[in-house]
């Protein structure tokens, strides 16, 4: 067997080295299907998705969203930290508490929409437009709530300016009463007679605002006619008598009793003294009351209308 192979060998070499090399050959064919089939194998479990493609979702999704979730929870803490600082600073100012927590609102909302936006801008969104579409909102809204908006400056302006607070008795926007509650967009009233009106701020702040309590003492003035033959001096003695006498007059300012004029059928007078704006009308009433007295009993007249009838003619008593 060796002789033919070595018969057939045209380089007449050594065969027993040739079948041993073909041997080897073969076998490093076989390791190389092998190893192929496991490479092959290996491939086929990463063939779905390669290194590039997991670092551009990583980079195109993973990472935005990271940091848009970060993002939020600091403008949620922040927007929320701006907010309480703008109310405190508020309330250390002296600002009504209604303005002061409705000043750290705004500043909490603007704070979350411009976070909102940056959000947005993580992902790689044009908030231009987003911009520009809050504008065009905005002047619609404007335009249509003209009036709303009109009373929420004006009640801005109240809350700000503070010609009245609540408690105090004014006149104003056609009403006299009591305030009761000092609101952004409306003021709420209270009558003497328990009656609950609310009026538009813009109503109040555009016209003339009256606050009758807000000083704390007010003068009561009594009108009262007299006879023209009462003598004055009499009259003037008898009326300061009667303004003395009341508990709740004030000494300072002493009482004055005034000579108004000269009228159609009275000697008119102004009893004026000055009371607690607390007590005004318990003054006024109790003041009316003691002048009429006194002046019954000095025996000086109070005139009061009175009708004279004439008939000309016989007058048929039958």
């Amino acid at each position: 067997m060796l002789w033919m192979l070595q018969e057939a060998s045209p380089e007449g070499g050594n065969v027993e080295t040739q079948v041993t090399e073909a041997a080897d050959d073969a076998a490093a064919a076989v390791e190389g299907a092998e190893g192929g089939e496991a490479a092959g194998s290996s491939l086929n479990l990463t063939d779905g998705v390669s290194s590039d493609e997991m670092m551009t979702l990583w980079t195109d999704y993973g990472l935005p969203t990271v940091k848009a979730i970060i993002l939020i929870i600091a403008v949620l803490i922040i927007s929320k930290w701006v907010g309480g600082m703008i109310t405190r600073i508020c309330r250390k100012s002296n600002v009504d508490e209604t303005l002061a927590r409705f000043f750290g609102n705004m500043g909490k909302y603007a704070i979350m929409v411009l976070g909102g936006l940056a959000v947005l801008s993580t992902f790689g969104i044009d908030t231009t437009s987003f911009a520009a579409v809050i504008a065009a909102a905005g002047f619609a809204v404007g335009m249509a709530m003209s009036g709303l908006l009109g009373n929420f400056a004006a009640g801005i302006m109240l809350l700000i300016f503070r010609p009245f607070k609540i408690g105090d008795v004014v006149s104003a926007g056609g009403v006299t009463a009591k305030v009761e509650a000092i609101e952004l967009f409306t003021t709420v009233f209270t009558t003497p007679d328990n009656r609950k009106i609310i009026v538009p701020n813009g109503d109040i702040y555009g016209g003339t605002i009256e606050n009758i309590t807000h000083h704390d003492t007010r003068r009561v003035d009594v009108a009262v006619g007299t006879d023209y033959s009462a003598d004055l001096d009499k009259t003037r003695e008898v009326l300061m008598g009667a303004a003395k006498k009341i508990e709740g007059v004030l000494g300072d300012p002493e009482p004055v009793i005034y000579l108004s004029e000269l009228g159609g059928s009275s000697i008119d007078w102004s009893v004026r003294v000055w009371a607690a704006t607390a007590d005004y009308w318990a003054v006024r009433e109790k003041l009316t009351r003691q002048v009429k007295y006194d002046l019954d009993e000095a025996g000086i007249g109070i005139p009061f209308p009175q009708m004279d009838v004439h008939i000309d003619g016989a007058v048929n008593r039958d």
